[in-house]
């Protein structure tokens, strides 16, 4: 069965922007995969195979490449396997689930243990191919490797640190025993006098090997074989500069014959001080790392690990992988929801903040769905699972930012094109500086040639330019996930910054989307509450939603229908019929006038009503006008402080409309829109977007099945994440809530990544551009200053730390109107009848 749905693999051993570029090269070489994307901040990558055994190729490539995907292992207990035949069944049934590299099943001990691709699937899901073969299948534990990211990334960060560690108290006595003179008067004649130099760098040269061979082992067990491959990376760099320093420093301790006595020094303490500050480097950016998937792991942090299930009249817990549709799932007060379903029987709150940015609880009673993830208040619910595991809305939320955040943006083309040459064009001109030195160089040349050709080596930095674009998109999308924005393409976060343009449609976006009573005015010799129960007993028998606005408006003061005779529905007109012995029409001024009913007493008040954007209707009881009716889509409280917002930001905002012009004008004037398209069909929308845009990028913000077309011909589609299916299918972004500061904060997000990344780009190139042409030594001519290898290993180190803490500060971004209160209620306009 052909597979279309990205999958995303953990890839060991890339810590640079070359390594990026070679993965990606090994995948894009294989037949049926497509849309590769390499993440150097989560450390995985991400493409589309053809089929299911493409993703067993994939890994085949990247061990081939020498970035292994990394594997787990899972133990189930299997139950109802009674014979081999049992065995052969559950044994197919895990096997045949993308990813699977190995399976046993033990029928005596009714396990079964599972080595499967770390990303491309997980214990649910295998849990769950189990359970449809017929054999229930619950976590017994899940071996090392299968860890959480984070807690990965923890590890990481911690095992760094102690090698840094160790590392610095090995490399303390060398730099004091070489560089202790320096600081410390006669500290140089007090070596020489009592241990004797050759001693000295006989203890340098055993503490330094200890930390190469130790905790700086990692740089050459990668670096050298990437070398041996014609494909170095910054494991190369660093083995290469602190190798040829503690090689050059062997050379003088032990050989020293070799060597002119005027170049006869040892750099032990550069080799060992180099590898102390990349180990502390990369321990920081392991720190960081974890830090930009802390959305991620807030999402997941969500998902209870049991339900409470009831079955057979009593209730037990299970494990959450355990639930399946149709399972009835007792919630009690102040838990968390575990999966999507429907409320059979109580009523409570519930908190939905976690999928709407909204601090609002929302009442639920029988009929009502509620959200895995979301916190029940104080009451008590039972629900039937409707959707369970990877089909949860917070499962499909997950995958959405994951996926946002795996992705290639365009930007990130330019720092592919140049790190594909970066580490061999270091190479090279390190190699160009050491002759140069060595040629043209002062006395004496080969120490000055050394010093400048590591340097060289230990200060280019490829690891920031690698981690500029993608830590910037995961913390990014990932703060946007947590103020209810969803980027559903990843590649939608450059396009909306590159925006000028945002078209609204109306019905539902702009505006509730959900007609009301607004107005009910009664003429002299009627009564109001006569007049309603009347009003609302003729329109409970139609169906157009005007008359539901009106029969709902009635019931809230107490007006219940009654039964109608004679009922007529009077096409583009109105309706008409007997309530008891009295005659009801309701319908426009046309109508009225058809039937001799004269409207003169409210014809104003109607007109007025029109130009504010209500749908006017007349009542007319036994043959004389008797009331008014406004019936209005509200507008959402937020919508206009959100187009303004907009405004004030350089955007240019449209409405695109099936409604009539003076109803959509009346909308734009409240809102504070710029241009209005009325009256246009579905097609009509996209056709009016091109108008719109004229060479221009445009948005389009959309909730309804008819918005699709416009959300998919856009250049960014923007859903709202409470309207429908096809909409929410058709979009680049999604807003969880209905609320129209999610657009603010959607626009900004988008501009303040990307420039973000700019920044981070900027700082990568701009470092390596500055500060290579410093370490090979430009500025001794003039000022006769050599950089220190040292002091590039430092320099080298900050930078990535540099690249990821700036990234970090996309965290801090407020969302829109953090003051709900203030906007609430502060916009009373309203829309008539959506005829969208």
């Amino acid at each position: 069965m052909t597979r279309t749905e990205p999958i995303r693999l953990a890839v060991e051993g890339m810590n640079c922007a070359s390594c990026v570029g070679r993965v990606e090269r090994a995948l894009e070489e294989q037949t049926g995969i497509s849309d590769v994307s390499v993440n150097l901040a989560a450390q995985n990558v991400q493409f589309t195979p053809e089929e299911p055994a493409r993703i067993a190729d994939a890994a085949d490539a990247l061990k081939a490449a020498g970035y292994p995907a990394r594997t787990a292992s899972v133990s189930f207990a299997v139950e109802k396997m009674s014979c081999a035949s049992c065995v052969g069944r559950v044994d197919r049934a895990l096997a045949a689930v993308p990813g699977v590299t190995s399976v046993s099943v033990n029928l005596a001990t009714e396990t079964a243990q599972i080595d499967y691709l770390e990303g491309a699937t997980d214990p649910a899901a295998l849990a769950r191919a189990a359970r449809d073969a017929g054999y229930p299948a619950t976590v017994k534990k899940t071996a090392e490797g299968g860890s959480d990211p984070s807690a990965r990334l923890t590890e990481e960060a911690e095992a760094q640190k102690r090698r840094a560690a160790l590392a610095a108290a090995l490399a303390l006595p060398v730099f004091v025993l070489e560089m202790g003179s320096h600081m410390i008067p006669g500290m140089h004649g007090l070596i020489a006098n009592t241990i004797g130099m050759k001693a000295s760098w006989i203890v340098q040269f055993l503490l330094t090997t200890v930390i190469l061979a130790g905790p700086g082992r990692q740089f050459f067990a990668r670096g050298v074989p990437a070398l041996a491959k014609g494909a170095p990376d910054m494991n190369s760099l660093v083995a290469l500069g602190a190798g040829a320093a503690w090689a050059y420093s062997t050379v003088a301790t032990f050989l020293p014959g070799l060597l002119p006595d005027a170049v006869r020094a040892v750099y032990f303490e550069a080799a060992a001080v180099i590898v102390v500050l990349i180990l502390a480097g990369r321990w920081l950016e392991a720190r960081a790392k974890g830090r930009t998937g802390a959305a991620i792991r807030a999402l997941v942090g969500l998902r209870p690990q049991t339900a409470r299930i009831r079955s057979e009249g009593t209730e037990r817990e299970v494990e959450i992988d355990a639930l399946s549709e149709g399972d009835l799932v007792v919630v009690r007060p102040g838990e968390r929801i575990a999966v999507d379903g429907d409320v059979v029987e109580g009523s409570s709150f519930v908190d939905e903040s976690m999928l709407t940015g909204e601090p609002a609880p929302v009442a639920k009673t029988a009929g009502a769905g509620v959200t895995g993830g979301t916190v029940n208040g104080a009451g008590h619910l039972v629900f039937r699972a409707a959707r369970v595991g990877a089909d949860t809305t917070l499962s499909q939320i997950i995958r959405m930012v994951e996926e946002a955040q795996g992705a290639k943006l365009p930007i990130q083309g330019l720092v592919d094109r140049v790190t594909m040459w970066f580490v061999p064009a270091v190479m090279a001109a390190a190699a160009l500086t050491f002759l140069v030195w060595l040629v043209l160089g002062p006395e004496p040349t080969l120490t000055h040639a050394l010093v400048a050709g590591v340097s060289v080596l230990i200060i280019a930095c490829p690891c920031a330019m690698g981690l500029a674009t993608p830590t910037s998109i995961m913390v990014g999308t990932g703060r946007a996930a947590e103020m209810g924005v969803l980027f559903r393409k990843g590649d939608a976060l450059q396009a909306l910054s590159e925006v000028s343009v945002i078209a609204f449609d109306k019905t539902g976006t702009v505006t509730e989307g959900k007609p009301r009573l607004t107005e009910f005015e009664v003429t002299d010799g009627f009564e109001r509450g006569e007049v309603m129960h009347l009003a609302a007993s003729l329109e409970a028998y139609s169906e157009h939603p005007v008359a539901a606005a009106l029969v709902e408006g009635a019931r809230a003061e107490g007006a219940e229908p009654d039964a109608v005779e004679e009922f007529e529905s009077i096409t583009g007109h109105g309706v008409a019929g007997l309530v008891g012995e009295r005659r009801v029409l309701i319908g426009s001024a046309r109508l009225m006038v058809r039937e001799g009913i004269g409207t003169e007493v409210l014809a104003a008040r109607a007109e007025a009503l029109s130009e504010r954007g209500r749908t006017a209707l007349f009542v007319a009881v036994d043959g004389r006008l008797a009331a008014l009716v406004g019936v209005a889509d509200p507008i959402k409280p937020t919508s206009a402080a959100a187009i303004a917002a907009l405004k004030a930001e350089g955007f240019e905002v449209a409405l695109v409309t099936g409604d009539g012009r003076s109803t959509a004008e009346a909308i734009a004037q409240e809102t504070g829109i710029d241009r209005v398209v009325a009256e246009v069909l579905p097609d009509g929308k996209v056709a009016a977007l091109e108008e719109l845009g004229a060479g221009r990028k445009i948005a389009f913000v959309g909730d309804g099945i008819n918005d699709a077309p416009a959300l998919a011909h856009a250049d960014v589609g923007i859903a709202i994440g409470t309207g429908t299916d096809v909409a929410i299918e058709s979009a680049d972004v999604v807003l969880m809530s209905g609320d129209l500061s999610g657009v603010v904060n959607a626009t900004r997000l988008s501009r303040m990544t990307m420039r973000n990344i700019r920044q981070n780009l900027g700082w990568a190139f701009g470092y390596n551009a500055a500060l290579i042409p410093v370490a090979a030594g430009v500025l001794y001519p003039a000022f006769g200053v050599l950089l220190s290898p040292i002091l590039a290993a430092g320099a080298m180190a900050l930078s990535s730390v540099s690249v990821l803490t700036n990234a970090l500060r996309l965290r801090r971004i407020a969302p829109a109107f953090r003051d709900r209160a203030a906007e609430t209620g502060s916009q009373a306009a309203a829309a008539p009848l959506p005829a969208e």
